[in-house]
C-alpha cells in the first residue's frame, strides 16, 4: 500500500529511536550520553562485546561502527523483527497511538482474509491441545514421554494431536460460525475433486504449529503414530499464509536467541528442533518437511552469517548436505557461508543429546566442517585418483564448483583452500597461492581467478602441475577385468555409447550402487540423448526401491523408470548393444559390480574432460596473443617440471629415461610448431 506524504516523518517524530532499540540491546552508561540523545551499545546484529552500535536519537538514525548496520526506526524493527515495510509500520504507529491511512479496498480485503485464517488456525492448535489431554490423546502423549517431553516442553511448543476422525476438526470449527470454505482454504480440510463433503487433513497425528516471525501460527506439521501410514509426517499445504519454501520452524524465538549466541543451529526435523533448545541451543530451525530452499537459506543468513546445518549421520544426511553445498555456492559473498556438523552414522540431534548430552554436541559444534571442505569431500570421496584422466575429471569438477561462485575474490580465497587440499592429497609440497608469475601476460587476456569455467585460461586445477615423477607412480591404466569386459568393446556401436548403456544397466541391476554413484551420475553427460532421460528417471524412483527388500529392489526401480519414460528402460538401453558384462549383471557380486562400475565411471568422466580441455586449447590457440600464452605456459611447465624433479630428502632424483622422454616429448611439440601454423592462418595475406 502507498501511504500519504508526511505520515512517515510524524512516525518518526512520535517514535523515540531509543526506545525502540532499547528493547534489544543493553545501553553502555559509561559511554552514551543521554541527555544529548547519544546512545552506545554491542550490536544487535552480529556478535560483539565492544559498544560499537551507536543511536543518535535526535537524529532518529542509528550505525554500527563494527557490522556498518544503519537505518531509521523503521529499518530496525524490519531487521530485527523479521517483518516487511508495512508490518514494521503498523508495529511503530500503534506504539505510537497512529491510525494507519485507509488502503484501497482489495489491500483491505487481502489483509481481512489474512487475519481471518489467522484466527482459524490459532481455533485449530487450540482444538488440538485440547484433544491432546483428552482421553483420545493418551497414545500421543505416550508418543511424546518416549521422546523426552515433559508437560511444560509441550506446552511451550503448543504441541497438540489430530484425533483419528474425518469429521472431528471440521465440526468442531463450524460449530465456532468457521465456513467450510476457510477451513478448506486455510489448509486443515481437504475438499474431494468430486465435489463431495471436505475432510479433515490430518488425522491420527502428534501435531506441531508452525508459527511466523510475529509468533501466528501459519501452518502445521503431522507426525503419524501408526507405523503403516503413509506419510510419516505431513505438512500444511501452501496457503494465503503459508508458503513452505520461505520460512522455517521455530523462527521467531531462534531470530531472538541467534541475536544473543551470535550463531544458527539448522535441524532436519520438529523434534530435532525441540531438542535442541530444551538443552540450551535455543537458535535452532529446521525447514520444513523439504530440501532447503534459496529463500531459507537466506533467511538463515538474516539471522547468522555461518549458520550450522546438523546432519543426520547417514546417507540422507550427507546427500541433502552436498546439494546444500550446490545451492550455497551460486549466493555466496564475504562474510556469509555454512559451517556443516556432521553427527555419528545413524544418530540425529534429537538421539546424540539423549545419549552423549550438550557438551558433546557443543564439542562437535565447535569442530564443525567450513563449506569449502563438504565441496572437497564430495569430490574426492569413495573416488581413485591413480591414472590422469582421473585427476583431471577431479580438477574440470572442482573448476566448474569455483566458477559457480560470483563473487571474485571469494572465489580466489576458495581456489587456494582447494589447490592446498589437492597438493596434499597427491604428496606435493606447499607452495605460495596464485603467485605473480602464475597470471599470464595482459596481451593474452584480462586478468581472472584461478577457478573459472571450463574452457578457461590455464585448464582448471592441473595445468600448471603435470609431474613425470608422479606419472612414474602411477598405474598404467584400467585393470585387466574391466579392459577385457564388454565396457572396453566397440563392436556394434559406438564406445561412447557401450560405455553409457552398460552404466546405466549396471545401476538398474543394482540400485544401491546408483546410491553410491549419485553424485556421479547426476553430472554424468551422455552422448546418447534418450539416455539422458534414463539416468533423471533412476535418480528420481531411486527412493522407492532402495526401501525395498534388497532382492525386489531391481525390479522395483525397473518399473518406476519405465512408467516415466513410458517404455522399459532394458530394451531402450540393449539396442544395438551386445550382452552385458557378467560384473554388472543382476546377482552378480555387489563389491565387483562397484569396482567395474566405479572404473568405468573415471574412464567416462576422463573422456568427458579430455575431449573439454582439447577444445579449450584450441580456442585458446586462435586467439590474440595465443602465441606468447603458450610460450608463458610452456616456460612456467618447464619451471614445474624442475621443482617436481628435485628430490626430497632421503629420495632419488628421476632416472635418465624420464629425462630422456621429457626432452623428446619437448623437442616434439617444437618441431610441430602447431602455433606458428595458425599465426599463418590467420595472417591477412594467407601467407
Amino acid at each position: 500500500m502507498s501511504l500519504p506524504p508526511g505520515f512517515l516523518d510524524e512516525l518518526r517524530t512520535r517514535v523515540s529511536l531509543s526506545d525502540v532499540v532499547g528493547r534489544k540491546v543493553a545501553w553502555d552508561r559509561r559511554k552514551s550520553n543521554p541527555a544529548r540523545g547519544d546512545w552506545w551499545a554491542p550490536c544487535p546484529f552480529h556478535q560483539e562485546r565492544t559498544a560499537s552500535f551507536h543511536v543518535d536519537d535526535r537524529k532518529g538514525f542509528y550505525y554500527c561502527f563494527g557490522c556498518q548496520a544503519k537505518g531509521d526506526a523503521i529499518g530496525f524493527v524490519m531487521e530485527s523483527e523479521n517483518l516487511s515495510f508495512i508490518e514494521a509500520v503498523e508495529l511503530l504507529a500503534a506504539e505510537a497511538g497512529m491510525t494507519m491511512p485507509t488502503r484501497d479496498p482489495e489491500a483491505a480485503r487481502r489483509e481481512d482474509r489474512r487475519k481471518t485464517l489467522v484466527e482459524v488456525m490459532e481455533l485449530s492448535a487450540r482444538f488440538m491441545r485440547m484433544q491432546l489431554r483428552g482421553a483420545r490423546g493418551a497414545q500421543a502423549r505416550e508418543y511424546l514421554r518416549r521422546r523426552g517431553l515433559d508437560e511444560a516442553a509441550i506446552e511451550r511448543f503448543g504441541i497438540g494431536f489430530a484425533p483419528d476422525d474425518r469429521g472431528a476438526l471440521l465440526a468442531h470449527l463450524t460449530n465456532k460460525g468457521v465456513s467450510q470454505e476457510l477451513i478448506v482454504e486455510s489448509g486443515m480440510a481437504i475438499r474431494p475433486d468430486d465435489g463431495s463433503a471436505p475432510y479433515d487433513r490430518f488425522r491420527g497425528r502428534v501435531m506441531f504449529p508452525i508459527r511466523d516471525a510475529r509468533g501466528r501460527c501459519i501452518a502445521f506439521g503431522g507426525r503419524a503414530l501408526r507405523e503403516d501410514a503413509r506419510a510419516k509426517y505431513l505438512n500444511s499445504p501452501d496457503t494465503p499464509l503459508f508458503d513452505k519454501g520461505s520460512t522455517l520452524y521455530n523462527i521467531g524465538p531462534a531470530r531472538e536467541a541467534a541475536g544473543r549466541a551470535g550463531r544458527l543451529l539448522v535441524a532436519e526435523g520438529y523434534m530435532d528442533v525441540i531438542a535442541l533448545v530444551l538443552a540450551g541451543f535455543e537458535a535452532a530451525v529446521a525447514p520444513l518437511g523439504t530440501a532447503v530452499t534459496e529463500r531459507q537459506l537466506r533467511l538463515m543468513w538474516r539471522l547468522a552469517d555461518e549458520p550450522v546445518i546438523m546432519l543426520d549421520g547417514d546417507a540422507a544426511g550427507l546427500r541433502a548436505a552436498r546439494r546444500l553445498v550446490d545451492l550455497a555456492l551460486p549466493l555466496l559473498e564475504p562474510g556469509k557461508t555454512l559451517r556443516f556438523c556432521l553427527l555419528p552414522e545413524g544418530k540425529d540431534p534429537d538421539d546424540f543429546l539423549r545419549d552423549s548430552g550438550p557438551e558433546a554436541l557443543e564439542r562437535l559444534i565447535a569442530e564443525a566442517l567450513p563449506l569449502v571442505e563438504m565441496l572437497w569431500r564430495r569430490e574426492i570421496e569413495g573416488r581413485v585418483f591413480d591414472a590422469p584422466e582421473r585427476r583431471a575429471a577431479l580438477d574440470k569438477r572442482l573448476s566448474e564448483a569455483l566458477a559457480r561462485i560470483p563473487d571474485r575474490g571469494l572465489r580466489g580465497h576458495y581456489a587456494d583452500a582447494l589447490r592446498e587440499r589437492r597438493d596434499a592429497l597427491f604428496g606435493r609440497p606447499a607452495r605460495r597461492s596464485r603467485a605473480p608469475e602464475d597470471d599470464p601476460p595482459p596481451a593474452a587476456e584480462p586478468r581472472e581467478d584461478w577457478g573459472r569455467a571450463p574452457g578457461g585460461r590455464r585448464g582448471g586445477f592441473g595445468a600448471r602441475r603435470g609431474g613425470w615423477k608422479d606419472a612414474a607412480r602411477r598405474e598404467a591404466g584400467p585393470s585387466a577385468q574391466l579392459r577385457a569386459s564388454q565396457l572396453a568393446s566397440r563392436a556394434g556401436a559406438s564406445p561412447a555409447r557401450w560405455r553409457e548403456a552398460a552404466l546405466l544397466l549396471g545401476v538398474l541391476n543394482h540400485p544401491p550402487l546408483a546410491e553410491t554413484f549419485e553424485a556421479e551420475l547426476d553430472v554424468l553427460r551422455f552422448e546418447t540423448p534418450e539416455f539422458e532421460a534414463v539416468r533423471d528417471a533412476i535418480l528420481a524412483e531411486l527412493g522407492p526401491a532402495l526401501e525395498a527388500p534388497e532382492a525386489e529392489a531391481p525390479d522395483i526401480l525397473r518399473a518406476g523408470v519405465a512408467r516415466r519414460l513410458g517404455r522399459d528402460p532394458h530394451a531402450l538401453l540393449a539396442q544395438g548393444v551386445a550382452p552385458l558384462t557378467p560384473a554388472l549383471a543382476r546377482g552378480a557380486p555387489r563389491a565387483r559390480a562397484e569396482a567395474v562400475l566405479r572404473e568405468a565411471l573415471a574412464i567416462h568422466l576422463a573422456r568427458q574432460a579430455q575431449a573439454a580441455e582439447i577444445e579449450a586449447a584450441r580456442r585458446d590457440l586462435g586467439a590474440e596473443g595465443a602465441f606468447d600464452l603458450l610460450m608463458r605456459r610452456l616456460a612456467q611447465a618447464a619451471q614445474e617440471r624442475e621443482r617436481a624433479a628435485r628430490p626430497a630428502p632421503g629420495a632419488e632424483a628421476l632416472g635418465d629415461e624420464n629425462e630422456e622422454a621429457l626432452r623428446a616429448q619437448l623437442r616434439a611439440l617444437h618441431e610441430s610448431r602447431i602455433w606458428a601454423r595458425k599465426r599463418r592462418k590467420n595472417r591477412p595475406d594467407g601467407a
